[in-house]
């Protein structure tokens, strides 16, 4: 589930081991999910984090997957957001802006906007600093 990154060092400023990247637009996609450019081994050079922001359009999903070898912290600024997961992603979490959430590595997961109107927005890190290479598609039971 590769997302479109690009060349995403070109809104990098400072040096000499601290870097900014200064509000950037959302502009990226992966899984019907989309990013504002954060940090991660794509621009900053990290080794073993990234973040960003995710919106959730209204209504969309992100179709179950798996994070394979990292860990995910998520913030959630605005909107309410499903989490169906584990083994045929049968268990449910609702949480709403305000919550934090933590996805321990090798849980199947998919994320669904309980909004219709509203978007989900959450700040979003990793252990892993490629973001989504290290992401895989889960076949879920319906």
């Amino acid at each position: 589930m590769p997302g479109g990154d690009g060349d995403l060092s070109g809104g990098v400023d400072g040096g000499h081991g601290i870097l900014t990247v200064r509000g950037s637009d959302v502009h990226r996609t992966w899984n019907n999910i989309r990013y504002k450019t954060g940090l991660s081994a794509n621009n900053v050079g990290a080794k073993q984090l990234s973040m960003n922001v995710a919106v959730i359009p209204p209504g969309g999903v992100a179709h179950a997957h798996v994070h394979v070898g990292f860990e995910v912290m998520l913030y959630i600024l605005q909107g309410r957001v499903r989490h169906e997961y584990g083994p045929g992603c049968a268990l449910s979490l609702d949480n709403a802006a305000g919550d934090f959430i933590f996805i321990e590595p090798g849980i199947p997961h998919e994320v669904i906007n309980l909004s219709e109107t509203e978007p989900v927005v959450a700040v979003v890190a990793r252990s892993d600093a490629s973001e989504w290479e290290h992401i895989v598609p889960y076949e879920r039971r319906r």
